[in-house]
Protein backbone atom coordinates (compact mmCIF):
# COMPACT_ATOMS: atom_id res chain seq x y z
CA UNK A 1 0.00 0.00 0.00
CA UNK A 2 1.02 3.43 -0.27
CA UNK A 3 1.24 6.25 2.25
CA UNK A 4 -1.92 7.43 3.17
CA UNK A 5 -1.10 10.71 3.22
CA UNK A 6 0.24 11.03 -0.42
CA UNK A 7 -2.44 9.00 -1.97
CA UNK A 8 -4.82 11.69 -0.27
CA UNK A 9 -2.55 14.45 -2.19
CA UNK A 10 -2.49 12.36 -5.46
CA UNK A 11 -6.23 12.23 -5.70
CA UNK A 12 -6.97 15.40 -4.35
CA UNK A 13 -8.75 17.86 -7.36
CA UNK A 14 -6.09 19.97 -7.73
CA UNK A 15 -3.07 17.90 -7.26
CA UNK A 16 -0.62 18.55 -10.37
CA UNK A 17 -3.72 20.47 -12.44
CA UNK A 18 -1.16 22.15 -14.28
CA UNK A 19 1.05 19.21 -15.09
CA UNK A 20 -2.36 17.50 -16.68
CA UNK A 21 -2.76 20.04 -18.61
CA UNK A 22 0.44 20.19 -19.95
CA UNK A 23 -0.03 16.53 -20.50
CA UNK A 24 -3.48 16.88 -21.82
CA UNK A 25 -2.25 19.91 -24.10
CA UNK A 26 -0.05 17.14 -26.05
CA UNK A 27 -2.92 14.84 -26.72
CA UNK A 28 -5.07 17.19 -28.06
CA UNK A 29 -2.02 18.76 -30.46
CA UNK A 30 -2.07 15.20 -31.87
CA UNK A 31 -5.87 14.99 -32.22
CA UNK A 32 -6.22 18.59 -33.66
CA UNK A 33 -3.09 20.07 -34.80
CA UNK A 34 -0.25 22.14 -33.00
CA UNK A 35 -1.79 25.41 -34.65
CA UNK A 36 -5.65 24.97 -33.39
CA UNK A 37 -4.32 24.17 -29.71
CA UNK A 38 -3.27 27.01 -27.67
CA UNK A 39 -1.68 25.95 -25.00
CA UNK A 40 -1.08 28.08 -21.69
CA UNK A 41 -0.79 26.17 -19.30
CA UNK A 42 2.86 25.50 -17.62
CA UNK A 43 6.14 27.65 -17.84
CA UNK A 44 8.16 25.90 -19.61
CA UNK A 45 10.44 28.96 -21.53
CA UNK A 46 10.58 28.55 -25.19
CA UNK A 47 13.59 31.19 -25.97
CA UNK A 48 16.82 28.98 -26.35
CA UNK A 49 19.74 29.17 -24.44
CA UNK A 50 22.27 31.47 -24.78
CA UNK A 51 24.68 31.26 -27.39
CA UNK A 52 27.16 31.69 -24.07
CA UNK A 53 25.47 28.70 -22.44
CA UNK A 54 25.57 26.75 -25.60
CA UNK A 55 29.02 27.24 -26.07
CA UNK A 56 29.81 26.30 -22.78
CA UNK A 57 28.03 22.98 -22.92
CA UNK A 58 30.17 22.26 -26.20
CA UNK A 59 33.21 23.32 -23.77
CA UNK A 60 32.17 21.06 -21.15
CA UNK A 61 30.87 18.15 -23.04
CA UNK A 62 34.57 17.63 -24.31
CA UNK A 63 35.98 17.19 -21.08
CA UNK A 64 37.06 13.48 -20.47
CA UNK A 65 39.68 14.14 -17.57
CA UNK A 66 39.20 11.52 -15.04
CA UNK A 67 36.75 11.96 -12.02
CA UNK A 68 35.28 14.24 -14.18
CA UNK A 69 31.58 12.60 -13.72
CA UNK A 70 32.52 11.85 -10.17
CA UNK A 71 31.57 13.03 -7.00
CA UNK A 72 32.26 16.39 -5.35
CA UNK A 73 32.04 17.87 -1.99
CA UNK A 74 27.45 17.74 -1.30
CA UNK A 75 27.87 21.58 -1.76
CA UNK A 76 28.89 22.03 -4.77
CA UNK A 77 32.72 23.04 -6.63
CA UNK A 78 34.17 25.63 -5.07
CA UNK A 79 34.37 27.38 -8.67
CA UNK A 80 31.01 27.07 -8.87
CA UNK A 81 29.91 28.23 -5.54
CA UNK A 82 32.37 31.19 -6.01
CA UNK A 83 30.75 32.08 -9.41
CA UNK A 84 27.42 31.91 -7.46
CA UNK A 85 28.33 34.16 -4.63
CA UNK A 86 29.78 36.76 -7.39
CA UNK A 87 26.48 36.75 -9.20
CA UNK A 88 24.42 37.36 -6.23
CA UNK A 89 26.76 39.56 -4.94
CA UNK A 90 25.84 41.85 -7.79
CA UNK A 91 22.22 41.55 -7.27
CA UNK A 92 22.19 41.96 -3.46
CA UNK A 93 24.85 44.54 -3.13
CA UNK A 94 26.89 43.04 -0.84
CA UNK A 95 30.34 41.14 -0.55
CA UNK A 96 29.50 37.56 -0.81
CA UNK A 97 31.95 34.40 -0.26
CA UNK A 98 31.22 31.46 -1.92
CA UNK A 99 31.23 29.55 1.93
CA UNK A 100 27.60 30.72 2.00
CA UNK A 101 26.45 29.12 -1.36
CA UNK A 102 25.35 25.46 -1.95
CA UNK A 103 25.05 24.29 -4.99
CA UNK A 104 21.05 22.80 -6.02
CA UNK A 105 19.10 20.70 -7.85
CA UNK A 106 16.64 23.66 -9.46
CA UNK A 107 15.40 26.01 -7.31
CA UNK A 108 13.23 23.18 -6.00
CA UNK A 109 15.59 21.57 -4.26
CA UNK A 110 17.28 24.39 -2.95
CA UNK A 111 13.67 25.40 -1.45
CA UNK A 112 13.23 22.00 -0.20
CA UNK A 113 16.55 21.87 1.45
CA UNK A 114 16.34 25.14 2.94
CA UNK A 115 12.81 24.14 4.70
CA UNK A 116 13.92 21.52 5.75
CA UNK A 117 16.97 22.58 7.74
CA UNK A 118 15.05 25.27 9.53
CA UNK A 119 11.40 23.85 10.17
CA UNK A 120 10.64 21.82 13.46
CA UNK A 121 7.49 20.10 13.27
CA UNK A 122 4.18 22.59 13.19
CA UNK A 123 6.64 25.04 12.65
CA UNK A 124 5.12 27.68 10.43
CA UNK A 125 5.56 29.52 6.76
CA UNK A 126 4.28 32.39 5.60
CA UNK A 127 3.27 32.55 2.40
CA UNK A 128 1.60 35.63 0.50
CA UNK A 129 -1.14 34.71 -1.95
CA UNK A 130 -1.10 33.92 -4.87
CA UNK A 131 1.54 31.52 -4.88
CA UNK A 132 3.75 28.94 -6.84
CA UNK A 133 1.19 25.82 -5.95
CA UNK A 134 3.76 23.78 -5.06
CA UNK A 135 4.93 25.68 -1.95
CA UNK A 136 2.18 23.76 -0.54
CA UNK A 137 3.47 20.11 -0.91
CA UNK A 138 7.37 21.79 -0.08
CA UNK A 139 5.82 23.00 3.72
CA UNK A 140 4.07 19.90 4.04
CA UNK A 141 7.03 17.76 3.09
CA UNK A 142 9.05 19.40 6.70
CA UNK A 143 6.29 18.45 8.46
CA UNK A 144 5.72 22.85 8.56
CA UNK A 145 2.03 24.41 7.75
CA UNK A 146 1.74 27.04 5.65
CA UNK A 147 0.03 30.42 6.85
CA UNK A 148 -1.69 31.87 3.85
CA UNK A 149 -1.35 36.26 3.51
CA UNK A 150 -3.89 37.89 0.95
CA UNK A 151 -1.93 40.20 -0.82
CA UNK A 152 -3.62 43.71 -1.67
CA UNK A 153 -6.01 44.64 -4.28
CA UNK A 154 -2.55 45.26 -6.82
CA UNK A 155 -0.71 42.24 -5.46
CA UNK A 156 1.67 43.87 -3.63
CA UNK A 157 2.85 42.10 0.28
CA UNK A 158 0.00 43.24 2.52
CA UNK A 159 2.36 43.55 5.71
CA UNK A 160 -0.64 44.57 8.01
CA UNK A 161 -2.00 41.07 7.40
CA UNK A 162 1.78 39.62 7.32
CA UNK A 163 2.45 41.02 11.18
CA UNK A 164 -1.19 39.78 12.23
CA UNK A 165 -0.17 36.22 11.09
CA UNK A 166 3.04 36.26 12.98
CA UNK A 167 3.33 33.93 15.88
CA UNK A 168 6.15 32.54 17.69
CA UNK A 169 6.21 29.73 15.49
CA UNK A 170 7.01 31.85 12.28
CA UNK A 171 10.12 30.18 10.73
CA UNK A 172 9.97 31.93 7.45
CA UNK A 173 8.12 34.01 5.21
CA UNK A 174 8.77 33.21 1.32
CA UNK A 175 9.18 36.33 -0.95
CA UNK A 176 8.51 35.42 -4.56
CA UNK A 177 9.58 38.79 -6.98
CA UNK A 178 8.69 38.74 -9.87
CA UNK A 179 5.70 36.26 -8.70
CA UNK A 180 3.67 33.68 -10.10
CA UNK A 181 1.76 33.74 -11.01
CA UNK A 182 0.78 37.34 -10.93
CA UNK A 183 3.91 38.76 -12.18
CA UNK A 184 3.98 41.64 -10.00
CA UNK A 185 7.43 42.65 -8.27
CA UNK A 186 7.41 43.95 -5.05
CA UNK A 187 9.16 47.38 -4.59
CA UNK A 188 11.93 48.52 -2.43
CA UNK A 189 9.45 50.24 0.62
CA UNK A 190 7.21 46.95 0.45
CA UNK A 191 10.35 45.02 1.02
CA UNK A 192 11.71 47.24 3.62
CA UNK A 193 8.54 47.30 5.23
CA UNK A 194 8.45 43.78 6.03
CA UNK A 195 11.60 44.21 7.37
CA UNK A 196 10.40 46.82 9.71
CA UNK A 197 7.67 44.49 11.26
CA UNK A 198 10.03 41.09 10.85
CA UNK A 199 12.56 42.71 12.93
CA UNK A 200 10.22 44.76 15.62
CA UNK A 201 8.31 40.57 16.06
CA UNK A 202 12.12 39.41 16.38
CA UNK A 203 12.52 41.83 19.54
CA UNK A 204 9.36 40.56 21.11
CA UNK A 205 9.81 36.68 20.27
CA UNK A 206 13.57 36.47 19.83
CA UNK A 207 12.61 34.76 16.78
CA UNK A 208 13.55 36.33 13.73
CA UNK A 209 12.25 34.70 10.76
CA UNK A 210 13.67 34.17 7.31
CA UNK A 211 12.65 35.89 4.84
CA UNK A 212 13.36 33.31 1.64
CA UNK A 213 13.72 34.93 -1.52
CA UNK A 214 12.36 32.59 -4.47
CA UNK A 215 14.15 34.43 -7.35
CA UNK A 216 14.26 32.52 -10.73
CA UNK A 217 12.79 35.20 -12.44
CA UNK A 218 14.80 38.00 -10.97
CA UNK A 219 16.38 38.87 -14.45
CA UNK A 220 12.88 38.65 -16.54
CA UNK A 221 11.69 42.58 -15.79
CA UNK A 222 9.61 44.60 -17.86
CA UNK A 223 9.31 49.08 -18.14
CA UNK A 224 13.03 49.20 -16.04
CA UNK A 225 12.04 47.45 -12.77
CA UNK A 226 14.25 46.03 -10.92
CA UNK A 227 13.57 43.27 -8.20
CA UNK A 228 14.69 44.91 -4.58
CA UNK A 229 17.69 43.74 -2.52
CA UNK A 230 17.19 42.03 0.67
CA UNK A 231 20.63 40.75 1.41
CA UNK A 232 21.28 45.10 2.60
CA UNK A 233 18.17 45.10 4.64
CA UNK A 234 18.16 41.51 7.21
CA UNK A 235 20.05 39.45 8.51
CA UNK A 236 18.15 36.68 8.41
CA UNK A 237 17.49 36.49 4.53
CA UNK A 238 18.37 33.21 2.11
CA UNK A 239 17.58 33.19 -1.80
CA UNK A 240 17.00 30.00 -3.19
CA UNK A 241 16.85 30.49 -7.11
CA UNK A 242 17.86 28.69 -10.72
CA UNK A 243 18.53 29.22 -14.06
CA UNK A 244 15.28 27.20 -15.35
CA UNK A 245 13.61 30.45 -16.52
CA UNK A 246 16.26 33.51 -17.18
CA UNK A 247 18.82 30.44 -19.45
CA UNK A 248 15.88 28.70 -20.41
CA UNK A 249 16.84 25.56 -18.68
CA UNK A 250 14.22 23.96 -16.80
CA UNK A 251 14.84 20.61 -17.49
CA UNK A 252 18.59 21.20 -16.09
CA UNK A 253 17.81 21.21 -12.34
CA UNK A 254 20.36 23.46 -11.93
CA UNK A 255 20.33 26.35 -9.27
CA UNK A 256 21.90 27.28 -5.96
CA UNK A 257 21.04 28.36 -1.91
CA UNK A 258 22.74 31.85 -0.83
CA UNK A 259 22.43 32.15 2.93
CA UNK A 260 23.02 36.12 4.06
CA UNK A 261 26.46 35.81 5.08
CA UNK A 262 25.14 38.63 7.82
CA UNK A 263 23.46 35.82 9.52
CA UNK A 264 24.52 35.63 12.93
CA UNK A 265 23.74 31.40 12.33
CA UNK A 266 25.26 31.00 8.67
CA UNK A 267 27.71 28.22 9.63
CA UNK A 268 24.54 26.62 11.13
CA UNK A 269 22.39 26.96 7.80
CA UNK A 270 24.99 26.67 5.48
CA UNK A 271 25.87 23.12 7.35
CA UNK A 272 21.91 22.05 7.69
CA UNK A 273 21.34 22.60 3.62
CA UNK A 274 24.50 20.84 3.01
CA UNK A 275 23.08 17.75 4.93
CA UNK A 276 19.60 18.10 3.56
CA UNK A 277 20.73 18.59 0.10
CA UNK A 278 22.27 15.39 0.93
CA UNK A 279 19.81 13.03 3.06
CA UNK A 280 17.06 14.61 0.71
CA UNK A 281 18.30 12.66 -1.98
CA UNK A 282 19.97 14.67 -4.19
CA UNK A 283 23.48 14.15 -2.81
CA UNK A 284 24.69 17.30 -4.95
CA UNK A 285 23.66 19.59 -7.82
CA UNK A 286 24.37 17.51 -11.34
CA UNK A 287 28.25 17.93 -11.72
CA UNK A 288 27.95 18.86 -15.56
CA UNK A 289 25.91 21.74 -15.51
CA UNK A 290 27.54 23.22 -12.67
CA UNK A 291 30.60 23.42 -15.00
CA UNK A 292 28.63 24.79 -17.64
CA UNK A 293 26.75 27.83 -15.50
CA UNK A 294 29.91 28.56 -13.63
CA UNK A 295 31.02 29.95 -17.38
CA UNK A 296 28.00 31.24 -18.45
CA UNK A 297 25.80 32.41 -15.92
CA UNK A 298 26.20 35.95 -16.88
CA UNK A 299 25.01 35.12 -20.44
CA UNK A 300 23.90 38.24 -22.39
CA UNK A 301 20.00 38.07 -22.61
CA UNK A 302 17.13 39.66 -24.31
CA UNK A 303 13.68 39.18 -23.15
CA UNK A 304 12.10 41.80 -25.57
CA UNK A 305 10.40 38.71 -26.78
CA UNK A 306 8.62 38.06 -23.33
CA UNK A 307 7.56 41.61 -22.76
CA UNK A 308 6.84 41.50 -27.09
CA UNK A 309 4.60 38.42 -26.25
CA UNK A 310 2.93 40.32 -23.16
CA UNK A 311 1.94 42.85 -24.37
CA UNK A 312 -0.15 40.95 -27.44
CA UNK A 313 -1.75 38.77 -25.12
CA UNK A 314 -2.93 41.18 -23.28
CA UNK A 315 -4.24 42.89 -26.24
CA UNK A 316 -6.37 39.46 -26.91
CA UNK A 317 -7.82 39.99 -23.43
CA UNK A 318 -8.83 43.27 -23.58
CA UNK A 319 -10.55 42.79 -27.08
CA UNK A 320 -12.38 39.32 -25.51
CA UNK A 321 -13.51 41.50 -22.70
CA UNK A 322 -11.29 40.26 -19.81
CA UNK A 323 -9.95 41.70 -16.41
CA UNK A 324 -6.34 41.31 -15.63
CA UNK A 325 -3.36 42.13 -13.78
CA UNK A 326 -0.44 43.75 -15.49
CA UNK A 327 2.43 41.71 -15.31
CA UNK A 328 5.68 43.88 -14.18
CA UNK A 329 7.63 40.35 -14.39
CA UNK A 330 8.22 36.75 -14.97
CA UNK A 331 5.97 35.62 -18.26
CA UNK A 332 2.33 35.04 -16.58
CA UNK A 333 -0.97 36.80 -16.95
CA UNK A 334 -3.20 36.72 -13.85
CA UNK A 335 -6.47 37.20 -15.42
CA UNK A 336 -10.06 37.28 -13.48
CA UNK A 337 -12.72 34.68 -14.62
CA UNK A 338 -15.69 36.42 -16.31
CA UNK A 339 -18.70 37.31 -13.44
CA UNK A 340 -21.06 35.28 -15.11
CA UNK A 341 -19.06 32.39 -13.56
CA UNK A 342 -19.32 33.49 -9.73
CA UNK A 343 -15.79 33.05 -9.63
CA UNK A 344 -15.25 29.72 -10.38
CA UNK A 345 -12.20 29.31 -11.88
CA UNK A 346 -11.64 25.43 -11.94
CA UNK A 347 -15.65 25.25 -14.14
CA UNK A 348 -14.28 27.95 -16.36
CA UNK A 349 -10.90 27.05 -17.21
CA UNK A 350 -13.02 23.43 -18.41
CA UNK A 351 -15.45 25.60 -19.95
CA UNK A 352 -11.85 27.32 -21.73
CA UNK A 353 -11.09 23.47 -23.12
CA UNK A 354 -13.79 23.44 -25.23
CA UNK A 355 -12.13 26.39 -27.27
CA UNK A 356 -8.86 23.93 -27.15
CA UNK A 357 -7.36 27.04 -24.95
CA UNK A 358 -5.11 25.41 -21.70
CA UNK A 359 -5.15 27.86 -18.75
CA UNK A 360 -4.15 26.64 -15.39
CA UNK A 361 -7.34 27.57 -12.83
CA UNK A 362 -6.23 30.67 -9.94
CA UNK A 363 -7.55 28.01 -7.07
CA UNK A 364 -4.22 25.66 -7.53
CA UNK A 365 -2.40 29.60 -6.64
CA UNK A 366 -4.86 30.22 -3.89
CA UNK A 367 -5.96 32.49 -6.27
CA UNK A 368 -9.52 31.75 -6.39
CA UNK A 369 -11.71 33.55 -9.34
CA UNK A 370 -8.79 33.98 -11.53
CA UNK A 371 -6.98 31.71 -13.88
CA UNK A 372 -3.53 32.00 -15.19
CA UNK A 373 -1.51 32.36 -18.35
CA UNK A 374 1.78 31.44 -19.00
CA UNK A 375 2.73 33.86 -22.55
CA UNK A 376 5.92 32.10 -22.80
CA UNK A 377 4.95 30.24 -25.97
CA UNK A 378 4.85 31.13 -29.62
CA UNK A 379 3.24 34.61 -30.87
CA UNK A 380 1.50 32.40 -33.14
CA UNK A 381 -0.88 30.34 -30.64
CA UNK A 382 -0.71 34.31 -28.56
CA UNK A 383 -2.75 35.68 -31.63
CA UNK A 384 -4.56 32.67 -33.11
CA UNK A 385 -6.67 32.51 -29.79
CA UNK A 386 -7.87 36.07 -29.80
CA UNK A 387 -11.38 34.60 -31.39
CA UNK A 388 -11.36 31.41 -29.18
CA UNK A 389 -11.31 33.16 -25.76
CA UNK A 390 -13.59 36.03 -27.18
CA UNK A 391 -15.77 32.91 -28.13
CA UNK A 392 -15.49 31.63 -24.43
CA UNK A 393 -15.83 34.58 -22.56
CA UNK A 394 -19.48 35.46 -24.21
CA UNK A 395 -20.80 32.02 -24.20
CA UNK A 396 -21.83 29.53 -21.37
Amino acid sequence: MISNKIKSLVESPSAGVIRKMFEEGAILKQKYGEDKVFDFSIGNPDLDPPEKVQKAIEKCAKDDSHLCHGYMPNAGYIFAREAMAKKTSLEQGIEIDYTNVIMSVGAAGALNSVLKAILNDGDEVIVPCPYFTEYDHYINNSNGKIVRVQTAEDFSLDVDKIKKSLSEKTAAIIVNSPNNPSGKIYSEENIQDLVNILNEHGMKTNRYPYIICDEPYRAIVYGGKKVAPVFNKYENAVVVTSFAKNLSLPGERIGYICVNPNCKEKKDLVAACIFTTRILGFVNAPAFFQKVISESWDAECDYSLYEKRRNEIIDVMKYAGYEFAIPEGAFYLFVKVPSSWNDDDLAFTNHLKKYNILCAPGSSFCGKGWFRIAYCCSEKTILNSKESFKRAFMEK
